[in-house]
């Protein structure tokens, strides 16, 4: 009896550990590349309420100022407010998704705000969300970190 208990232990764990290491459907990956993209365009548009709608409610936002903005409240009105202050086109290209946990990403990229003055250099950086999944297929941000490479090249 101790055998078979043992033996399928062991199933559940390997079947278990495949299931973790196992990828992600390519559909999970497009929907938290969407909310991504659906954050530049609210951003883009000042709208608030699209805007509100990405972020879980005790989302929070660290910026290249070093301002912490917690609270979904507080993360759409300081970035309406940087809209407003830092105008441009900004562009959002997310080069790695990574699934750390069923229903957690995180999602690296590279942030450029361009066109804000006649003739000025773009304004490049990193970014990285962090995003829960509340129901199937549904993401939203719960964090952002935003950072300012030391090496303007990079």
């Amino acid at each position: 009896m101790r055998f078979v208990f043992a033996g399928a232990l062991c199933c559940f764990i390997s079947a278990a550990l495949m299931a973790q290491s196992a990828p992600k459907a390519p559909s999970e990956e497009a929907a938290v590349r969407d909310v991504v993209r659906r954050y530049v365009e609210a951003r883009e548009t000042r709208d608030p309420k699209l805007l509100a709608a990405l972020f879980t409610e005790d989302a929070d936002q660290m910026t290249t100022a070093g301002e912490w903005r917690r609270g979904r409240d507080n993360v759409v009105r300081g970035g309406l407010a940087s809209s407003q202050a830092n105008p441009g086109s900004r562009q959002i290209a997310i080069e790695a998704v990574r699934f750390l946990a069923p229903g957690v990403a995180i999602a690296d990229g590279r942030y450029e705000i361009s066109g804000a003055q006649a003739g000025a250099a773009p304004r490049r950086m990193w970014t990285t969300f962090v995003l829960m999944r509340d129901r199937p297929g549904e993401w939203r941000v719960a964090a952002i970190r935003n950072m300012a490479p030391t090496d303007p090249a990079r």
